[in-house]
Parts: C-alpha cells; structure tokens; sequence
C-alpha cells in the first residue's frame, strides 16, 4: 500500500511538473511572417513637403517689377526670391494687414496686378450676362404668362 500511494504520488507530480519543463517547438516562419522590413534611406512620405516650393524666375521678376512700382522694392528685377524681395513682399503684406509668415500671400498677388489670369475663359470675351433672360417673343401670350408667373418675377 505504501508502493502505491509513493508511486501515485511520484505519478502525479511527474504531470504536474511536465508542463513547466516542457520546451517550446519553434518552427521556420510562414511566408506570411518571414519578411524583413525594408529600411528606406529617403524621407518618409509623412514628412516631404508638398507643394510648389521654389518660385519660377518669370514669377520672380513679375512680383519684383509690382514692388518697384509701388515703391516696396528699388533698382531691377534679378528674377530671383532674394532676401530683399522677400522683406518688401513681407512689409507690403504687413501693410495690407494680411499674413507675414507665407509668403507670397494670393491676396498680395492681386492686389499688385498679378492675379490669375482669365482672359482664356470661355465666356472671358463674349458678354455674356447671367441676368439676361433669352425668352423668345414669337410665343403664344399664354406661355409667356406661364413662363413669368413660374419665374417669380412680377410686373
């Protein structure tokens, strides 16, 4: 009896310590889990910059000829965003009471006469005018009526 109860005891502490013994199976990586990272030695695309960055030198010398007229900037366009450019663009901004941090600001570019350009718009040159109403007078007297009364328009 007492083999038995020694031996149920060795029995159930063999079992109880297995799982603590028991060493883990590695296996080679699925597909799925074998890939390496790819270091990239580029700038990560959450930090590149967007935008035009660099002003064009016809830009330039159009901006710098609007602050010699009006007195912001003195000699010849150089058509390029030197220091002194940027400070007369910078204080015709602070003059207008606009933004001193950008620039140039688009407001500043209208005011100086160098907005966009819409001379190629289809309707630029051709008069035509939203408010006019194009009714034909060769309808009946009753289709007119209903074409007013249904315009909200009263005489």
């Amino acid at each position: 009896m007492i083999f038995r109860s020694g031996f149920a005891f060795f029995l159930a502490a063999g079992i109880a310590i297995t799982p603590a013994l028991a060493s883990r199976v590695h296996r080679a990586p699925t597909s799925g889990h074998a890939h390496r990272r790819h270091v990239s030695t580029s700038i990560p695309k959450s930090h590149q910059l967007h935008g035009q960055q660099v002003i064009d030198s016809e830009r330039v010398a159009s901006i710098q000829q609007a602050l010699i007229r009006e007195h912001y900037l003195t000699g010849e366009p150089s058509s390029h965003w030197d220091n002194q450019t940027q400070a007369a663009m910078l204080k015709f901004q602070a003059d207008q009471g606009w933004q001193t941090k950008l620039t140039p600001d688009s407001r500043a570019l209208i005011k100086l006469g160098l907005g966009p350009d819409h001379s190629s718009a289809i309707n630029a040159g051709s008069g035509v005018s939203f408010n006019t109403l194009n009714i034909p007078t060769n309808l009946p007297a009753a289709a007119t009526q209903g074409f007013v009364a249904g315009s909200g328009v009263s005489h």
